[in-house]
């Protein structure tokens, strides 16, 4: 519904533009060994490049979603002359979807920048992370796993480096949701973290950005007045403390807002999604 929903606003948004029809395609690639998963879509604006580039994540508790509802915000953000690198990865619930599988292939699509760098014009120097809901907090472990210890299963060497975060909706700290209340649903961060905060406490440390503060990049972190999922006082609590760790960080509820409303071209919240990004990029 909500990726319908976001659709729709394309079609409305470009139906205001003497560009319609005429959006530049993306095109398939895959990151690793199973490209029925592990794939992203790169799409490139109009022009010669190189381009700051976005790794775009979708959301959906990480247990469903595609990167399909993630495609308008990505041709917006191709309009704006941003390339988008689109990901899928595998989900809670499937054969190697959870602990550590998820993390690792968001860690493998990002550091893919390079290898896609090498054949298209994308300025690996200004490339930023954005996620929605699930994949908000996604894309902040992406910039926070430079912090992880060669020990960990997440641990891979030399990530490349972010220049930002852009997190809508997405909760930087697993460990308050780990209750069987998660609007995720009971389980979902147990088969996410590999097991509860008593039976395997270092994991949701692993996986929590919060938890491995400071991380050394800016970021932007969006809500919306009316999200119920992902409020505003769940994410306050982090802000104040990346803010105390030395990060750079700012947070921004958009008025009358709600968690779809995040990722859709033409609602209210997006000049302040598309402002965040050029901020970033800058």
């Amino acid at each position: 519904m909500r990726a319908a929903v976001a659709a729709f606003a394309l079609v409305a948004l470009c139906a205001t533009s003497p560009r319609c029809g005429s959006e530049p395609k993306p095109v398939r690639i895959a990151y690793g060994p199973d490209p029925r998963t592990q794939f992203g879509e790169l799409l490139l604006p109009p022009g010669k490049g190189p381009f700051p580039l976005a790794v775009v994540i979708h959301g959906g508790c990480w247990r469903f979603g595609s990167l399909d509802g993630m495609e308008p915000l990505a041709q917006a953000l191709a309009g704006e002359g941003v390339a988008t690198w689109n990901v899928a990865y595998h989900l809670v619930g499937s054969v190697r979807g959870g602990w550590p599988g998820t993390f690792l292939d968001v860690a493998a699509a990002t550091d893919y920048v390079r290898t896609l760098a090498a054949e298209h014009p994308i300025d690996v120097s200004r490339v930023i992370a954005l996620g929605h809901s699930a994949g908000g907090h996604l894309a902040l472990w992406a910039a926070a796993r430079a912090k992880l210890p060669p020990s960990s299963r997440l641990y891979r060497a030399d990530p490349l480096p972010l220049k930002g975060v852009v997190a809508l909706a997405g909760p930087p700290d697993l460990r308050p949701l780990s209750g069987a209340d998660s609007v995720c649903g009971s389980g979902t961060l147990a088969q996410l973290t590999g097991g509860t905060p008593d039976t395997v406490p270092d994991h949701d440390v692993q996986a929590s950005p919060a938890a491995l503060l400071p991380l050394g990049v800016p970021q932007f972190l969006v809500t919306g007045s009316a999200d119920r999922l992902v409020p505003t006082r769940l994410l306050s609590p982090y802000e104040r403390l990346a803010q105390s760790a030395g990060d750079r960080v700012s947070l921004r509820e958009v008025p009358g807002a709600d968690h779809g409303d995040l990722i859709a071209p033409g609602s209210d919240a997006w000049p302040v999604v598309r402002d965040g990004v050029r901020e970033l990029l800058r």
